[in-house]
């Protein structure tokens, strides 16, 4: 028996990196997975590998409303009915304060703030619709804490842990619970991009490799834990999230970072 036998869960930005291994573990616990992600070839290739009786892929740009009242559609089609989401789409800029054009803020609002309000907003009827079920918002480290060069991430991940505390009320009623997730750095290709091209090294000139060396030395200073997170660690907590081992918890925002939140290491 899974942990999610009989339920079926929409993840985003399911096509690499953390939504990836969300999918891959929600499948493997007997949930049918909607994996939706713009990476068309790449999310179509992780839900073919996963097989057709426990996975589909769905086309989703989370800042459209359209798109997500066809994924919603695409998900009742293929499977039945929904009982969870995990929001996980996102993107990262790297910017000064007084440097970031608002052209750039609001590309990162758009995607992470106003698709994981548009998430909810578009599943949230269809849980209630179920008896109940689970809403995964993926926030951030930064969202509890400042970052340098991080304004729009920070500020879109801050608002998404208040919107999950807002929504957590509001569906409290209908059965269905509001949990987000704060993870500090964890190795993806969004916060490493070395891991877009593992051969750039043996391919080119050893820059991917360079790169993730100073993602892995950066991290070993700044985390008690002395590394970066691995995705299927995130996978985990949406995992718990999701199912009944967390009954009891809604409306909170659960860090997941090696210790890093709990101050600066003088060692």
């Amino acid at each position: 028996m899974g942990k999610l036998d009989g339920r079926v869960v929409i993840v985003t930005g399911a096509a690499r990196g953390q939504g990836e291994q969300e999918a891959r573990l929600f499948a493997a616990e007997g949930a049918k997975v909607v994996l939706a992600d713009v990476l068309d070839d790449q999310g179509a290739a992780v839900a073919k590998e996963l097989g057709a009786e426990s996975a589909a892929y769905v086309h989703l740009d989370v800042s459209r409303e359209d798109d997500w009242a066809a994924a919603v559609a695409f998900a009742k089609d293929a499977f039945g009915t929904v009982n969870g989401l995990v929001n996980n789409a996102g993107i990262l800029r790297f910017n000064e304060l007084i440097s970031t054009p608002l052209e750039e803020y609001l590309a990162v609002v758009q995607v992470n703030q106003v698709g994981a309000f548009l998430g909810m907003r578009a599943v949230a009827p269809e849980l209630a619709a179920a008896g109940g079920g689970t809403i995964v918002n993926t926030a951030s480290y930064t969202a509890l804490s400042g970052m340098a060069l991080l304004t729009s991430y920070a500020a879109t991940k801050a608002a998404i842990v208040g919107m999950t505390r807002v929504a957590a009320m509001e569906l409290a009623s209908k059965g269905i619970r509001v949990n987000a997730m704060c993870p500090g750095a964890v190795d993806t290709p969004m916060s490493n991009p070395a891991r877009l091209d593992p051969a750039a090294d043996t391919a080119n000139t050893g820059e991917a490799a360079e790169a993730s060396e100073a993602v892995d030395g950066l991290y070993r200073k700044l985390v008690p834990m002395g590394r970066i997170g691995r995705p299927e660690e995130i996978a985990r907590l949406a995992l718990f999230l999701t199912s009944d081992d967390s009954s009891y918890i809604t409306g909170q925002p659960v860090v997941v970072d090696g210790g890093w939140l709990s101050g600066v290491s003088v060692f």
